[in-house]
């Protein structure tokens, strides 16, 4: 029997991976969509636009703010396993959206959940849920962090996944809902945001290569990250919800570089002296900085069998090589006349 998965937050970097990963499974495959005056959907529309488009893809209007449309949603997807990975998730902009931040990343989590508890009671399916939860919920914890660690958020946005995450496993314990919280450490991939820090760099590094800019701004080049592929990750997501009992993993590599460490991967890789083309800039900074994590998957390596594949190095290569590919297609646009170069160095 096909089985039904519905994902939100699926425009995003795991939702897209996580939606080919279902798809080649078998799964068909459901996402929510907040309207939007623009496309926003770029990173899915090989998946249900152009001339072959899959036929178990779907999406649906909906927004972690509105309670009714959640419940819409389910009533019409009839989803088999819920996968929540929709938030406002750039941890900068968190502390100059902390209400919103907190309404979508946290309070939008327990409207899900409770969206999902009437749901059963009604129809008398049940209903797998994954949480998406984050490193950053460790804050200033010391390295190597894992399922048993202490949280010490640092900032909105991981102040919001900590009450998500507790709200999770109130719902596991209260109710008997299957949910599983996935407690992610940062994961990149060439369709990463351009305003997060990874593809930030790797972004103006292949712009800086092929003659399109010349500087690059950034904040602490001290803090130290476990960095990973999403493809990698959004598996143990779904390992997660194929176990016969709910619970909560950290996913990680074990590996920690600075952001140093990456200019010199990303800019080496180029044969270009990061130093050369680097600033820092007071404005990148946070309020409350988050200095080292690193992860420990030894739980989620024992009982999901799984591992990550790719390590730094590669996922660096992976990302400079698809955006020098963007820069160089990029700059014959601008020699022909045919579109101005978009701006990087934003937050």
């Amino acid at each position: 029997m096909t089985r039904t998965a519905l994902i939100t937050g699926i425009t995003g970097q795991d939702g897209s991976y996580l939606a080919e990963l279902l798809l080649a499974k078998g799964y068909q495959v459901h996402g929510i969509v907040r309207r939007a005056s623009l496309f926003n959907t770029d990173r899915i529309d090989h998946l249900h636009v152009g001339e072959a488009p899959d036929p178990n893809f779907f999406l649906h209007y909906g927004d972690l703010s509105d309670a009714g449309a959640l419940r819409n949603v389910l009533d019409d997807v009839q989803p088999d396993e819920v996968y929540n990975l929709g938030a406002q998730s750039h941890v900068r902009v968190s502390f100059d959206q902390p209400e919103y931040t907190v309404d979508v990343v946290g309070v939008g989590v327990i409207r899900l959940l409770e969206a999902i508890r009437s749901y059963m009671k009604h129809s008398g399916k049940k209903i797998r849920f994954y949480q998406a939860g984050s490193s950053e919920m460790f804050g200033s914890a010391k390295p190597r962090q894992h399922e048993g660690t202490r949280f010490e958020p640092r900032s909105p946005y991981a102040c919001a996944k900590v009450y998500a995450h507790y709200q999770v496993i109130n719902h596991r314990e209260s109710y008997g809902l299957f949910a599983c919280n996935g407690i992610l450490f940062n994961h990149e991939s060439p369709r990463r945001g351009e305003t997060f820090v990874t593809r930030k760099i790797t972004r103006a590094a292949t712009r800086i290569k092929v003659g399109l800019q010349d500087k690059l701004f950034l904040g602490n080049l001290d803090a130290r990250r476990d960095w990973g592929f999403a493809g990698d990750y959004v598996d143990a997501m779904w390992r997660m919800l194929q176990q016969d009992t709910p619970d909560d993993y950290a996913v990680a590599t074990g590996e920690s570089i600075t952001i140093r460490d990456f200019l010199g991967l990303t800019f080496g890789r180029l044969d270009l002296d990061w130093q050369k083309h680097v600033e820092v800039d007071p404005r990148y900074f946070r309020p409350a900085e988050v200095d080292h994590l690193e992860g420990d998957a030894s739980k989620g390596r024992r009982l999901l069998g799984w591992e990550p594949k790719t390590d730094i190095r590669a996922l660096a290569a992976m990302m400079v090589d698809s955006d020098l590919r963007l820069a160089q297609k990029e700059l014959v646009l601008r020699e022909s006349g045919h579109a101005e170069a978009p701006r990087v160095g934003y937050r």
